[in-house]
């Protein structure tokens, strides 16, 4: 319900919206204040799941200014039943014999959006991904290379610029068989060949060990006041010449963390949640020991449990 001014009652009164009519009716004297209004909105169900492989929505996906054609152009489908079947068949034989300059980045996208659902990545590192590629195809220089790299390299070069890093390990578990030395080499070509187009070297972000910290306490299923002490200890970290890289750092504080509480989590438990080795962990751990009682909270642990924690 809204608020109208109806001429019949001479005053502002509430009026009712007739869906089904497209009509606006003062709920006072039922006059019909307007007629066949048209719905501006999206509709708020799809029916592809209700008639099988038919999808009789009417309307088609986003454009896409990253392609040729905007991602508007025409493709013919396979056809369903007897009827038009020769014609439709023939019709699509055609179209695959018809060079289509944006199908290798059709495709491309398709495998970006693949391994960006699987990390549970948002929209825009997604598009940035596709971006960083599309800059990278226009050169000429990628043929040879392993493409499964590429786009791995594309999409953790895009969740740095987005300040929602992933680790390479996170990366190379969704990149169809493409190792971290191969990932690693296809992120420095691809930083250097954006660095030659714009003349200036690629902005990738900074990595801080409280960037991952959130992400690995939870596949850890630790508590809220356990997280909010790992970052918290994670911050103080920052103001010591702690030589380790950020996730090794992040390890190493969720294992202090987790022998301070009463859900003490194995080291092997912590390897697997975050990817750095059990060896890693422990020289960590031993780097961090002698700053314990300036980095974790004084409200989640007392000096009596700092003094109990083992000896590295």
């Amino acid at each position: 319900m809204g608020d109208a001014f109806c001429s019949d009652c001479k005053r502002h009164t509430e009026v009712v919206f007739d869906h089904s009519a497209g009509d606006t009716v003062c709920s006072e004297c039922g006059l019909v204040l307007e007629s066949h209004s048209i719905d501006e909105t999206s509709e708020w169900r799809t029916f592809a799941n209700e008639s099988g492989d038919n999808d009789p929505v009417r309307v088609g996906g986003p454009t896409n200014p990253l392609l040729a054609d905007g991602g508007l152009s025409t493709v013919i489908a396979k056809p369903n039943g007897a009827s038009g079947e020769f014609l439709s068949s023939s019709l699509g034989r055609w179209q695959n014999r018809g060079s289509n300059p944006d199908r290798g980045l059709i495709l491309a996208f398709k495998t970006i959006a693949t391994m960006s659902d699987r990390l549970g990545l948002v929209a825009t590192i997604k598009d940035r991904a596709n971006e960083i590629y599309k800059k990278v195809e226009d050169q000429k220089s990628s043929r040879g290379r392993n493409q499964d790299a590429l786009l791995a390299a594309c999409l953790y070069i895009a969740c740095r610029q987005e300040d929602k890093p992933r680790t390479v390990k996170e990366i190379c578990s969704v990149a169809n068989g493409a190792t971290k030395k191969e990932i690693g080499r296809a992120k420095e070509y691809i930083v250097k060949q954006l660095g030659l187009e714009t003349g200036q070297s690629v902005e990738m972000g900074t990595i801080h060990a409280g960037d991952f910290m959130r992400r690995f306490c939870s596949n850890l299923g630790m508590s809220n006041q356990a997280v909010k002490a790992a970052q918290e200890a994670v911050q103080k970290s920052e103001e010591f010449d702690i030589r380790r890289s950020p996730i090794s750092i992040a390890a190493a504080v969720i294992y202090i963390i987790t022998q301070l509480s009463d859900d003490k989590k194995p080291l092997k438990d912590i390897s697997l949640a975050t990817g750095v080795a059990e060896g890693t962990i422990r020289n960590s751990y031993k780097d961090l020991y002698p700053h314990v009682s300036k980095i974790i909270p004084s409200w989640y642990a007392k000096e009596e449990d700092l003094k109990n924690l083992c000896s590295p």
